[in-house]
């Protein structure tokens, strides 16, 4: 996990390009050059960049596909998955579910319950739900992004910590071992890290496409995900990471 605001910082502006050099950081970040070296060294070792002389670069950096790509990326397994998350959980119940394509399914699918309480920060999720079988759909605020109809940033997250659900309902950019859960984006691991301290139980609803893939931000230990919803097997290192953190798998 990161240790420091600053790692954070260099993490998000990496985002933006995927590398950039030493002096260059320093200067956007109001310190000195040995100052980012330090910070850059401490992110390297969490296998987040890799050094090169006089910069560094994103650890398997590339453009996340569009909201609407992932869409139609893989959607009978996104179907099964999302109608096992539905059926697990019970009318009445209260979640958080996130801006992820497969929680976007997750929401089509939960269209049957009746009075859900449900916390999001995806436009697709509220469009889903909202006047359905009594629900009550609480929308976090913001600006949206274009790509992905998703609402991030101090505001979002304040929103968030106002509530407690039984449930955090995520999606995911990679699995893999040892380092877990994975996202791409900064700003939406900081934001499932904020529901998942909010919830008693956290599901992830992610196909097998997502297992042994790279992506450079961890959304928290492996131990903090009660559930994998997935279509196929874990195998191997990942299968053994998920028993010993006492992640239950569940096949669609």
């Amino acid at each position: 996990m990161l240790s420091s605001p600053r790692e954070a910082a260099i993490l998000q502006l990496l985002q933006e390009t995927g590398s950039a050099r030493i002096d260059a950081l320093a200067a956007r970040l109001g310190v000195t050059d040995e100052t980012i070296r330090r910070n850059v060294k401490r992110l390297q070792a969490q296998g987040m960049v890799t050094r090169v002389h006089g910069g560094v670069h994103l650890k398997d950096w590339g453009p996340e596909p569009s909201f609407a790509q992932r869409m139609v990326q893989n959607p009978g397994p996104k179907r099964r998955i999302a109608e096992a998350v539905a059926r697990m959980l019970p009318d009445g119940a209260s979640l958080f579910l996130d801006v992820g394509s497969t929680t976007a399914y997750v929401a089509q699918a939960l269209r049957v319950r009746r009075e859900l309480l449900v916390v999001t920060n995806s436009l697709a999720v509220a469009q889903a739900l909202t006047g359905v079988n009594g629900n009550q759909v609480f929308m976090a605020g913001g600006e949206l992004r274009s790509h992905d109809g998703g609402a991030f940033g101090a505001g979002a997250l304040a929103f968030v910590q106002q509530f407690r659900v039984s449930y955090a309902v995520l999606s995911v950019a990679a699995i893999a071992a040892p380092a877990g859960f994975l996202l791409q984006d900064l700003r939406e691991a900081e934001f499932s890290r904020a529901i998942i301290d909010r919830a008693e139980e956290t599901i992830v609803a992610a196909d097998a496409s997502k297992f042994g893939r790279s992506a450079p931000i961890a959304i928290a230990p492996p131990d903090r995900f009660a559930q994998l919803v997935t279509d196929q097997p874990p195998e191997g290192d990942l299968a053994a990471l998920l028993t010993v953190h006492g992640t239950r798998v569940t096949l669609a």
